[in-house]
């Protein structure tokens, strides 16, 4: 804590007044008491002052200004035969707006060096105060141009300053393709029923521009098939350009009888003398397969007109799960009624069947022929059904009824010819 004690008032010789009196003791101790609290204030000041210098210059950029001629990799290797680009920028830092001269120099024989803005050649530039123009270095190197290094010199020239970037170029011989594929979700999950889609991502890290073919191996009555992220044109190969990635979607449904496991999928790509390969995986998790069936497999009964039969209906999970709450319905010709005892199956495990009894009763009034009643099962979001060939047959009340009203109606048709035949 710093302390301040009040000095005290200095001892001033005595002043004479002006109408001849004595000197003002008042007047000193008012002068002594000011110039105290000045010192005081400006002690204050300056330790405010040291306390925040640190910080404020933490907070001030550092100076800088000039120009200067930036690129962000000033040595590059490229390829004889090839034509090559590199980035470069003229940035103003606190100069007055001025304008530039573009000039490359040192260029090897042979060679041609074209400085490039906004796409097309350009002799000079004007950056604005603080601000930076883009450009770029065209070099079309000759095929026979021989290997080794050479240094260019890119200058802009004002009248105020003047600035020289060297690059570096070297020759070298072609790389050899470079190839990456990965997937963002290596593994899926899913029913014997869902279509699986992977996002695979290409990557060509060549130094050109290349053509990818891609294939993906499967297990056996999978199908597999490429499209473009976001369409449905199925694909085999894709280009990328130097340096760039592309997703593609590999789609994979495995048949309806695919077993509850694991499943390996592995994607292949490859261009010219370059492949790469990524594995994926997908899950099939159990779901039940209902069928319904007669006995020993017949979808065909019999039953009487107006009355009821018992047709034994055999259930089978042939699915990887089991089933649960299954329920029977049917649809039947009008009028008819089918029953079935019991109503539900608790639980039908994988591979097993259960039997349930039909009740099925045709109308009173049916002929004598063959009908279709078609039952199903529902068990959560599964479904299963059959349709049952029923053959009716008429009862012996039927008949004997309908032989008396047939006895009858001749007996009347025999009394009418006997009677008005004779008149």
């Amino acid at each position: 804590m710093i302390r301040f004690d009040k000095p005290p008032n200095p001892t001033v010789p005595p002043r004479a007044d002006p109408a001849g009196g004595a000197t003002s003791t008042i007047q000193t101790a008012v002068t002594g008491e000011v110039a105290m609290r000045a010192s005081f204030l400006a002690l204050v000041s300056t330790v405010i002052c040291l306390a925040a210098a640190p910080s404020l210059a933490a907070e001030t950029p550092k100076d800088v200004k000039g120009l200067y001629l930036l690129t962000d990799y000033p040595a590059q290797s490229v390829r004889p035969g090839t034509t090559s680009t590199i980035a470069l920028r003229l940035q103003n830092y606190g100069l007055t707006p001025e304008r530039y001269k573009l000039s490359v120099t040192d260029v090897p024989k042979g060679w041609s060096a074209t400085l490039l803005g906004g796409g097309q050649p350009v002799a000079a530039a004007m950056p604005a105060t603080d601000q930076s123009v883009s450009l770029q270095l065209r070099l079309d190197v000759p095929t026979n141009a021989g290997i080794g290094t050479q240094t260019l010199n890119v200058k802009a020239e004002g009248q105020g300053s003047t600035v020289n970037l060297p690059l570096e170029i070297t020759l070298a011989k072609e790389l050899p393709a470079k190839l990456k594929v990965e997937s963002p979700l290596p593994a899926l999950r899913g029913t014997p029923k869902s279509t699986f889609d992977f996002q695979v991502t290409i990557k060509n890290d060549s130094g050109r521009n290349l053509t990818v073919s891609f294939v993906a191996d499967a297990p056996k009555n999978f199908e597999t098939s490429f499209t473009e992220n976001y369409g449905t044109q199925q694909l085999s190969s894709i280009p990328i350009e130097a340096g760039q990635s592309k997703d593609v979607k590999l789609h994979v449904r495995p048949p309806s009888t695919a077993d509850a496991k694991r499943y390996p999928v592995e994607v292949m790509v490859s261009a010219e003398d370059a492949s790469a390969k990524t594995n994926l995986s997908l899950e099939i998790i159990g779901q039940p397969q209902l069928t319904v069936a007669g006995r020993d497999g017949l979808v065909s009964a019999k039953a009487v007109a107006g009355k009821q039969s018992t047709v034994p209906i055999i259930v089978t999970n042939a699915g990887t799960a089991a089933a649960d709450g299954i329920e029977l319905a049917a649809t039947a010709p009008s009028g008819w009624k089918i029953a079935f005892e019991p109503k539900t199956i608790a639980r039908l495990e994988p591979g097993k069947e259960a039997e349930v009894q039909a009740q099925i009763t045709p109308t009173a009034t049916s002929l004598a022929g063959d009908y279709i009643a078609n039952i199903r099962t529902t068990s959560g979001g599964d479904t299963a059904s059959t349709q049952f060939r029923v053959g009716v047959e008429t009862s012996s009340t039927w008949w004997a009824a309908s032989a008396g009203i047939i006895g009858i109606a001749v007996l009347f048709m025999a009394a009418a010819v006997v009677r008005f035949g004779r008149r």
